[in-house]
């Protein structure tokens, strides 16, 4: 019997440990997943808990129930990777688990300890991460009873988990602070160390412009050096200095601290891997998914996603001693929620970048492509139920892992 071993059960661990149950046998394959926690979590839900829309229990479900009931499960943390024994070794009763083939999903993390001052006095009182549920939660208690002033949200560095998601909190939080009554008590800062309000040029003019119409102001490449909490202030490397009141930091990115201790990543802990394969470039029988990548794509769910749909077919071929095929184009699509019951919707790869258009049927949509609209509102209040009840289990969706130029306007 051939082993696939799967390190993460997150967005892309759980759709392929899914999508090969479905197509593998039992009785050749035995496919075990290793994650430390039990509970799943709705990371894209975490940016809502804030402002009152979710709250925690909303993000969170039992790994268990979203595995096959013939993948074997296993909650450990993970002590190491040794690629060249081809095994992995966990703290679960110092076990050691070998494998012929190593699919890595350990996604990525934030750490705020790299930020001086980030971290200090003031973490989760003053200053706030929305990107784990302590800090969505704490932000959301602070929220409620803030009387207004300067709030301050700063990316420390690229890349991050969803590069769409500051927009949203500025958008929701100029949406919040109007439903509060006290928009007009509020100045709203987006300070970051890219050149516009987004990676992509054509949708960063389009969502800048979004920004400027709701009086959200853009600070551009601040590259962030510390914060002085007894000044509430953040401090650039070349002394550029912003005040805030209030402070949401999205803290530098990394990959999972396994992947440091193995020796496996660049110096932000994410693994090179082929843009196309989806192969480990170092090792014939590892492959990586999701966030754990160094890939020039978003690391989003919608990516891993499409990543899951394109690797399936090409291991299927590799398994069988068939090359890969270079088939993964870097797709993301992404909603952007931006207030009072609208929304955007932006579809891109590695070539092409975010255009206007329609969305999935061509000149019908019925979302529409960088356009702020109500159905592409209700499009991200939908994609919650399709996650839990689709995606994650592998069944199909009604989008191709390859993006699509129908629909879309030159």
């Amino acid at each position: 019997m051939k082993r696939i071993l799967i390190l993460g059960g997150g967005t892309a661990g759980t759709i392929v440990a899914n999508k090969l149950s479905q197509e593998l046998s039992p009785d050749e394959w035995k496919i075990t997943v290793v994650d430390q926690s039990e509970t799943h979590l709705y990371q894209p839900g975490l940016l809502f808990i804030p402002f009152g829309i979710y709250s925690e229990n909303d993000v969170k479900r039992p790994r268990r129930d979203y595995l096959p009931r013939d993948v074997e499960v296993v909650i450990s943390e993970i002590e190491i990777i040794e690629p060249d024994k081809s095994q992995v070794r966990i703290k679960k009763d110092k076990r050691t688990l070998r494998y012929d083939y190593l699919i890595i999903t350990t996604g990525s993390r934030i750490v705020p300890e790299e930020t001086p001052g980030l971290t200090e006095q003031e973490w989760h009182k003053s200053i706030f991460d929305f990107y784990t549920p302590a800090g969505s939660t704490a932000l959301a208690k602070k929220l409620r009873t803030w009387e207004g002033g300067r709030l301050v949200l700063n990316i420390a560095e690229m890349p991050i988990k969803c590069p769409v998601a500051p927009l949203e909190f500025m958008f929701l939080a100029d949406w919040f602070f109007h439903e509060e009554g006290i928009r007009d008590r509020v100045d709203l800062t987006l300070v970051t160390p890219l050149s516009g309000a987004f990676t992509k040029p054509r949708a960063a003019e389009r969502l800048g412009d979004i920004l400027e119409q709701k009086n959200i102001k853009v600070v551009p490449e601040f590259n962030i050096m510390e914060v002085d909490p007894d000044a509430n202030k953040i401090i650039s490397y070349d002394e550029q200095e912003v005040a805030y009141d209030l402070l949401v930091s999205i803290p530098i990115n990394m990959g999972s601290e396994v992947i440091e201790r193995s020796g496996l990543g660049d110096e932000l802990a994410f693994i090179p891997t082929d843009k196309h394969t989806l192969k480990a470039q170092k090792f014939d029988n590892v492959f990586v998914l999701g966030d754990a990548t160094n890939l020039p794509s978003s690391k989003a769910g919608s990516v891993a996603h499409f990543e899951g749909d394109v690797f399936i077919k090409n291991f299927l071929r590799y398994i069988d001693g068939l090359d890969l095929k270079p088939t993964f184009d870097g797709h993301a699509n992404c909603y952007i929620e931006s207030g009072f019951g609208k929304g955007f919707l932006i579809d891109f790869n590695y070539d092409v970048e975010p255009l206007p258009g329609k969305f999935p049927l061509p000149g019908v949509g019925p979302f529409s492509l960088l356009q702020e609209s109500r159905m592409n509102h209700w499009g991200k209040v939908l994609f919650r139920w399709m996650y839990w009840n689709i995606l994650l289990k592998g069944k199909p969706m009604p989008i191709t892992a390859q993006m699509s130029m129908a629909g879309k306007w030159m």
